[in-house]
């Protein structure tokens, strides 16, 4: 992981090159309409209310949890000890990349949507709000964790998410296996290169023409970067978005020449 001073060195460097957030200067019709109807898109939503009303009383419950740490930076399966509200100050995502996350699913429409690290269920909830036609995958490694992330999609009333507890390893293959095709991904979990390529190989199969493909965190670490610097170098990928914290990447075929944009966000 990159200390705190060379990441805000990295962002500034993304502000200056990214592209204005407005779409000038972008000769893509696609990526034009993405950041005039979705990213630019700010209004609020009626069902952003109660998500974040969780969120808050997450960032104040001082309940303690035993963690198997699967990710980066675990040895083994060690279990830790962490109280609630550590967890929701060190992985939730903020607000504008879940409401982002949102839009792009309320925007899109798609019907299959998975997500790689449900934590406490956050970003899952702005998913399954975003589309209650939608069938939400979301994967968690730590059983304590993805049961109070139940819990949370019970007080939001959520029907459409089944979770899945275990190892990516070991949950993420025989999901697949019973998938037909994805139409929306969003990656959050191991925050390394092996695995992440690894994810990326297993999913990418499974994308059609019209999905899309998110990975969180792709200038978390050296090894997130040469990670996302191989996906958006992939053949199949046509259309890649750097948001700084989300990487965005489409398979679009009308395409022709791959194109990489960094936008401000």
């Amino acid at each position: 992981m990159y200390s705190a001073a060379t990441l805000f060195f990295k962002y500034l460097k993304y502000r200056i090159i990214s592209l204005n957030g407005k779409g000038h200067g972008t000769h893509s019709p696609f990526v034009y309409a993405f950041i005039k109807n979705v990213l630019n898109n700010k209004r609020n939503c009626n069902e952003y209310a109660p998500i974040e009303l969780i969120r808050k009383q997450l960032l104040q419950d001082n309940s303690v949890l035993n963690i198997t740490d699967f990710g980066a930076g675990s040895r083994g399966q060690a279990i830790k000890k962490k109280s609630i509200k550590f967890i929701a100050a060190a992985s939730l995502k903020p607000k504008k990349y879940g409401q982002l996350l949102y839009r792009m699913v309320a925007h899109f429409g798609p019907q299959r949507v998975l997500e790689l690290g449900t934590s406490l269920g956050i970003t899952t909830a702005y998913l399954a709000t975003a589309n209650p036609l939608a069938k939400v995958y979301t994967l968690e490694g730590a059983k304590e964790v993805a049961g109070i992330a139940e819990n949370n999609f019970g007080q939001l009333g959520l029907k459409n998410i089944q979770i899945v507890v275990g190892n990516f390893d070991d949950t993420l293959a025989p999901l697949l296996s019973n998938i037909d095709s994805l139409d929306f991904v969003f990656v959050d979990g191991n925050h390394r290169y092996e695995p992440t390529i690894h994810y990326f190989q297993q999913l990418k199969p499974k994308m059609k023409a019209d999905s899309i493909l998110i990975f969180d965190d792709i200038h978390w670490s050296q090894e997130m970067e040469a990670a996302w610097k191989t996906i958006k170098e992939d053949p199949s990928i046509t259309i890649s978005i750097d948001l700084f914290f989300i990487g965005i990447v489409f398979f679009r075929k009308e395409n022709k020449v791959k194109q990489h944009f960094s936008i401000s966000f």
